[in-house]
C-alpha cells in the first residue's frame, strides 16, 4: 500500500467552490456550493492512499472552532498569518509554505496530491511530476482555473466534479 500525502491550498480550495461563477453573459455556469472537509478527507485516504494531508490556512483566532473541526477530521494544519484588509476580507497566502512542506516531506511520502487550482504551484508540480512523486492534481473548478496546470491533463482531477460525493448536507 501507498503512503502518499496531500497538500491542500485551502483559500483556493474554498473559493474555487463556493463563489458562483458568471459566464460572458452575466449568467451563472456554476453554482457554489459548501465542501464537507471530513468527506474530503476520507476520500483521500479510500482512493489515493494519503495517509497524511496538509491543510495550508490562513489563522484567524475567531475561527478556532473551525480549526478544531478539520483537525478532527484528520487534517495537518499549517497556519499563516493574516493580512487584513479594510472591507473586513483577511488573506493568508500560504503559496510558499505549501511549497516548502511539499519539498522538505518528500523522503516521508510515496506520492504527492495536490489541491490548487494556483498556477503558482505550477513549478512543483511539474518538478513532482518529472522525480515521479506526483499522484494527483486535483483542482477544485473545471471553469476557473490556470491555464498553466492544463499541460498536467493526465493527473488532474476536479473537486467540482465529485459534488454529490463531497457536499456537505445541512
Amino acid at each position: 500500500m501507498e503512503n502518499n500525502f496531500a497538500f491542500i491550498d485551502s483559500q483556493n480550495l474554498n473559493k474555487g467552490i463556493s463563489e458562483d461563477i458568471l459566464g460572458k453573459n452575466g449568467k451563472v455556469i456554476f453554482k457554489g456550493w459548501q465542501l464537507d472537509f471530513a468527506k474530503l478527507r476520507v476520500y483521500l485516504k479510500d482512493k489515493y492512499s494519503v495517509e497524511k494531508a496538509f491543510l495550508f490556512i490562513g489563522y484567524i483566532p475567531s475561527n478556532q472552532s473551525l480549526y478544531t473541526i478539520l483537525q478532527n477530521a484528520g487534517y495537518l494544519l499549517v497556519f499563516k498569518p493574516t493580512i487584513n484588509y479594510a472591507n473586513n476580507k483577511s488573506k493568508g497566502n500560504v503559496d510558499a509554505e505549501l511549497v516548502m512542506h511539499t519539498i522538505l516531506e518528500m523522503p516521508n511520502y510515496d506520492k504527492a496530491v495536490i489541491i490548487s487550482g494556483d498556477g503558482d504551484f505550477h513549478c512543483l508540480v511539474e518538478h513532482l511530476n518529472k522525480v515521479n512523486k506526483l499522484k494527483r492534481l486535483f483542482i477544485p473548478n473545471h471553469n476557473k482555473y490556470s491555464s498553466l496546470l492544463r499541460r498536467f491533463s493526465p493527473v488532474i482531477s476536479y473537486i467540482d466534479l465529485l459534488r454529490n460525493k463531497l457536499e456537505r448536507k445541512s
